[in-house]
Parts: C-alpha cells; sequence; structure tokens
C-alpha cells in the first residue's frame, strides 16, 4: 500500500493529471458558485427548514450557518466525482501505458454503467448525511463518520472505472475489490481540506490503480 500511495502522489502532480483535475475541479467549483450566488436565499431556506428540530434559537442559528455552506461543499464534491468518473478514462489509459506498458486495455465501461455506480454511490451519501446529520456536529465522531461517508461516494465508481478498464474477471475483481475501502478513506482525506478536494476522486482512481496493476498482480 505505500509503494501504491508514492506511486499515486507522484502521478497527481503530473501535468497531465494537473490539467484535468483544474479543468473539472474548478469548472464545478465556477459552476456552483454561479448557482448558489444567484439561489442562495431559497437554497438557504431549504436548510433552514430542514433543520428546526434543533432546540434553542442560538443553536439553530450556529448549526445554520455551518450547515448552509457545507451543503453546497457537498454538492460541488459529489459534481466533482461524478465528472472524473464519466471523463477520467483516457487519464487512467495514459497512466497505465506509463507504469504498466505490458498491461491492456480489457474493456472501457459504459456512460451508463458510470453514472449508475455514481449516481448510487451519490444517492446513498446523500442519505447518509441526512440521517447521520445530529451526529456530524459533534467534534471529532462527526469527522470520523464524515470521512466514512466521503469514502462512500468514492468507492464504487472508482472500483467500476478503474476496475472494468483492465479486469475482465468479475471474480478477480470482487477479490481486489477488498481494499477500495481503505483506498477510498485515504482518498477522502482531500476533501477536509478546501480547493485540494478536488484531487480526491482522481486520486482514489490512481491508487486503484496501481493497487491492481502494480504490487498485487
Amino acid at each position: 500500500m505505500i509503494s501504491t500511495i508514492k506511486k499515486s502522489l507522484q502521478d497527481i502532480l503530473s501535468p497531465m493529471v494537473l490539467m484535468f483535475i483544474l479543468k473539472v475541479g474548478l469548472g464545478s467549483i465556477a459552476f456552483w458558485i454561479a448557482i448558489l450566488w444567484y439561489f442562495w436565499n431559497s437554497f438557504s431556506s431549504f436548510i433552514t427548514s430542514y433543520l428546526t428540530w434543533i432546540p434553542f434559537d442560538w443553536l439553530q442559528d450556529t448549526v445554520i450557518y455551518i450547515a448552509t455552506p457545507l451543503a453546497g461543499y457537498i454538492l460541488i464534491i459529489v459534481t466533482i466525482s461524478t465528472l472524473t468518473s464519466l471523463y477520467s478514462e483516457d487519464v487512467l489509459i495514459a497512466l497505465a501505458k506509463k507504469h504498466y506498458p505490458k498491461v491492456k486495455v480489457v474493456a472501457s465501461p459504459t456512460i451508463s454503467g458510470s453514472l449508475g455506480a455514481t449516481l448510487s454511490s451519490s444517492l446513498l451519501f446523500l442519505f447518509l448525511v441526512v440521517i447521520l446529520s445530529p451526529l456530524l456536529f459533534i467534534p471529532v465522531v462527526g469527522q470520523a463518520i464524515m470521512l466514512y461517508l466521503w469514502s462512500i461516494l468514492l468507492k464504487s465508481p472508482t472500483v467500476h472505472d478503474v476496475g472494468g478498464l483492465f479486469i475482465k474477471d468479475k471474480k478477480e475483481l470482487k477479490q481486489k475489490r477488498k481494499k477500495s475501502n481503505i483506498i477510498a478513506i485515504i482518498a477522502s482525506l482531500f476533501n477536509y481540506i478546501p480547493l485540494l478536494n478536488i484531487f480526491a476522486p482522481l486520486f482514489a482512481q490512481i491508487m486503484f490503480l496501481h493497487y491492481i496493476l502494480g504490487e498485487n498482480r
């Protein structure tokens, strides 16, 4: 795993990867800033209506103050994850050819499959965020839960998009999937640092690529 992380960190700083991340990441940020700037009052009212269960006006105001920008941040991350899942194939193939020239691409994940994996992960992620939201504001516990939730958002799309390129045997892919939880959690750490969060989805994919093609081949 240490070797996988080192190779992934080197790749994430390559010009090709940085260009992709900047286009997808900054594009997603700009899109949601424009949307939320225009609809901020409506968006804020929607978040407030969900948090009316919180006792004491001062506590409710504090939670709303934190939750509203956090909700916007989540929308940005979900968008980045979706676009990365849809458009990262060329980057992954280029990295595979660079590090593992003998490895062949066995298939190309379909757009519908990528969308399905991303949509199901996003819906599960959003559902759990809503259900577990009272716990997210507890120091340390909330951060640990949020890290696990971020990993849910990344895991299935990463396995589908990367594994589908290089592994045809479903049993082998299922076996390789076992460490995808750890990979998704490590990549999700980027989400705690504004702007660096744009690296998380592709970093997870690159780590999984090195895991399945490198040290475990």
